[in-house]
């Protein structure tokens, strides 16, 4: 996959809270568009503190439920009901309390391990085409998902949708994770960024340096929406 050829928009926000609002904003506006053009919704959730906040808020969306598909960015190789399985952390904050149907929430079978959760995945996204929204995270080291530095990102157009990831620099090792590639294909990326502690990844990712998070594209710019303290320069 070619380096994409729209550089992504930095949205600063005064804090934590009104990021998170602008987050949910933006996925309400989001669905409203894709079930009138094309009668669904297709969203990747990622997993993380700031994406809980804005899960919890967008059970009080006015929305057709029914027409929903949920997926996943990445997920822990732990058991099916552990807390701290992305999935379960969606359903709490979020999937239990709203009438999607349970079909249409397809999330990682990590419980098979990284290689065969991410051969069944793979098979679910097959079925997929491009999402209309993409929820993505920033870690302290510039991951996103669990596409971690040193390891495959899965950018090249042929790659797998769905990659198994092995040795991860934080626990559990094991997870699966959907590719760079697979991440792209999306009408709308939006990576919701707060805490001090992503301040270096932030810098070195407005500076041009090679990230995962850096290896996503979209249809259009992708959007980073981050605490407007983490864009001033440091002192």
């Amino acid at each position: 996959m070619n380096a994409p050829s729209i550089p992504p928009r930095w949205l600063g926000f005064a804090d934590a809270a009104t990021l998170q609002t602008a987050a949910v904003e933006a996925i309400a506006e989001a669905a409203e568009t894709a079930l009138r053009l094309r009668g669904r919704f297709d969203i990747v959730l990622a997993g993380g503190t700031t994406p809980k906040a804005i899960y919890a808020a967008c059970r009080a969306l006015a929305t057709d439920w029914s027409r929903w598909h949920c997926y996943f960015g990445d997920e822990r190789c732990l058991p099916v009901d552990d807390p701290e399985r992305n999935s379960v952390m969606a359903r709490s904050a979020w999937l239990d309390h709203v009438p999607i149907p349970a079909a249409q929430i397809h999330a990682i079978p990590a419980e098979l391990g990284a290689t065969g959760g991410a051969v069944a995945y793979a098979r679910t996204l097959s079925g997929a085409g491009s999402f209309d929204f993409v929820l993505l995270g920033l870690g302290e080291d510039g991951h996103t998902a669990s596409l971690f530095p040193g390891h495959s990102w899965g950018e090249a157009a042929n790659a797998a949708d769905a990659l198994p990831v092995f040795n991860a620099p934080k626990p559990p090792p094991e997870r699966v994770s959907m590719s760079a590639a697979r991440l792209s294909r999306a009408r709308r990326v939006v990576f919701a960024v707060t805490g001090e502690g992503k301040r270096m990844a932030v810098n070195s990712w407005r500076a041009g340096n090679p990230l995962p998070a850096g290896a996503i594209s979209a249809d259009n710019a992708i959007e980073i929406f981050c605490e407007q303290g983490l864009l001033a320069p440091s002192h």
